[in-house]
This record gives structure tokens, C-alpha cells and sequence, in this order.
């Protein structure tokens, strides 16, 4: 791993440690270019975790070449609803769709078939992604430079969810987004189209490194609401009628 690679991984987990070590963006000298120099300052930081709990992963369209970019998550923010935080200072919310392995996909020579990852698939919780960045403004810095930083996450909250899931038909699931009671928004699908195609690339290329997908982690599948910001205090809950409901307060 390169020196340039080291240098801007310790500069994210200092701010991760200490809010106050936030930065306006990396140094220019230590900016990733690419996806490849993005995802080597990444696993540097994953390699700090206590564990990997899940993965977060997205893609840049529906289209089939559309770009699939994905980050491992600390199992200490992966946490069950009702969850409380006061350690987020961004306080980005995004609702979620995640699904939850139920046993080990190790890397191998032949891709894994969508069969074989549904199958792995034990089931499918509501979720929000708890936002934070160890940018003072994630938008104010390039998309490789935000990729480095996991794409601001700050934590999962995960609802029961369901293990007959296999019927849900996701491309009509409408989801509602309260905060403090009142409704926020709904949204009619995940923006990026099929997202079991997500787990399936998670499991043939994005988690090779660290082995593949465990048992017990959630892959969470990208956000069906975009972006929120909440206030100091909130509570927030998302509701999906075929999955059921997932809170979190901000105190």
C-alpha cells in the first residue's frame, strides 16, 4: 500500500476520533484519483475496525454499466432499532433497504450466480444509514475523495425485517420518511433499480479483499430518499409496508 495511501488514511481517522480533527478536504497530494487509490485509503481505515458488520453499496444508475461503488461498515455502528445517537454531528439520514447473510460467500475462481446469492440471503430489514463525515462539507469534496471516506457513513440501524422476503416486489415498496411525526417524504422504489444485482457484485468482486460476505453482515443497498439533514434532536422513522418500521432518535 502506498506511502500517499497511509498518510491520508491516518488524516480520516483522526477526525474519526476526534470531531475536532475534521478536515476541509485531504491535501491535494493525498486526494484519490480513482476508485482503485479511493478503496486503497478505505480498507486501510476498515483494517482499524473491531470487525466488519455490513457493507454499504451503490451504483450510479439503473443501467446495466451503470458503476457500482460499495464500503465496509464497523460492526459497533451496526446497531438494532430503537437505536439513540448523540455522536453524529452531520446527522444525514438515508432509508435503506439491507439484507442479511446468512452464511459465508468466500471468494473463488467461478462468480458466484444470483441464485446461489439470494439463497445466501437470509433476510431483508428496513434500515437507515446514519450519515456523518470527517469532512466539515462531504459535498464540498470530489466523489473518489468522499468514496475514501466510506461515502460519510456514520452508522446502520436495522428494523426486524423479514425472512420471507422472497415475495416483497421492491420495484413497487413505497417508503415513508417521518421525522418527529410528521412525514418528510415518500419514495416508490430504490432509484438504482435491482438491488439484488448489488449484493450479487458485493459477493463476485466488492468484498474479495476482506474475504467475501460473512454470515451475520447486512449489505444495505443504497437510499431510497436521497440525503436528509435532521436537527440537533429528532426522531426518525422509516416504514416500509411490506418490511416494517426502524427508528432512531438524535439527542
Amino acid at each position: 500500500m502506498s506511502n500517499i495511501a497511509r498518510q491520508a488514511a491516518d488524516l480520516l481517522l483522526a477526525a474519526r476520533s476526534n470531531p475536532t480533527n475534521k478536515l476541509a478536504d485531504l491535501p491535494a497530494e493525498l486526494q484519490p484519483k480513482d476508485r482503485p487509490e479511493a478503496y486503497a485509503i478505505q480498507h486501510l481505515i476498515a483494517e482499524t475496525f473491531s470487525g466488519i458488520g455490513g457493507w454499504k453499496v451503490g451504483v450510479t444508475g439503473p443501467q446495466p454499466d451503470a458503476a457500482f461503488q460499495c464500503g465496509a461498515l464497523p460492526a459497533s455502528g451496526v446497531v438494532a432499532s430503537p437505536a439513540t445517537t448523540s455522536a453524529h454531528t452531520l446527522r444525514g439520514i438515508e432509508a435503506e433497504v439491507a439484507f442479511r447473510i446468512g452464511h459465508d460467500l468466500p471468494p473463488r475462481p467461478e462468480p458466484y450466480s444470483r441464485e446461489e446469492v439470494i439463497a445466501a440471503m437470509v433476510a431483508a430489514h428496513p434500515v437507515i444509514e446514519v450519515l456523518d463525515s470527517r469532512y466539515h462539507d462531504p459535498d464540498a469534496v470530489s466523489p473518489f475523495t468522499n468514496l475514501a471516506d466510506t461515502q460519510s457513513h456514520g452508522g446502520l440501524i436495522y428494523g426486524a425485517g423479514r425472512t420471507d422476503w422472497h415475495g416483497i416486489d421492491f420495484a413497487s415498496e413505497v417508503v415513508e420518511q417521518y421525522v418527529d411525526g410528521a412525514l418528510q417524504m415518500t419514495h416508490t422504489g430504490n432509484p438504482a433499480g435491482d438491488m439484488i444485482r448489488l449484493v450479487v457484485w458485493m459477493a463476485n468482486e466488492g468484498a474479495v479483499w476482506a474475504g467475501g460476505l460473512k454470515a451475520g453482515q447486512f449489505v444495505t443497498c443504497g437510499s431510497w430518499t436521497g440525503k436528509r439533514i435532521v436537527g440537533h434532536t429528532a426522531r426518525v422513522r422509516v416504514r416500509y409496508p411490506s418490511l416494517g418500521e426502524v427508528f432512531v432518535d438524535y439527542v
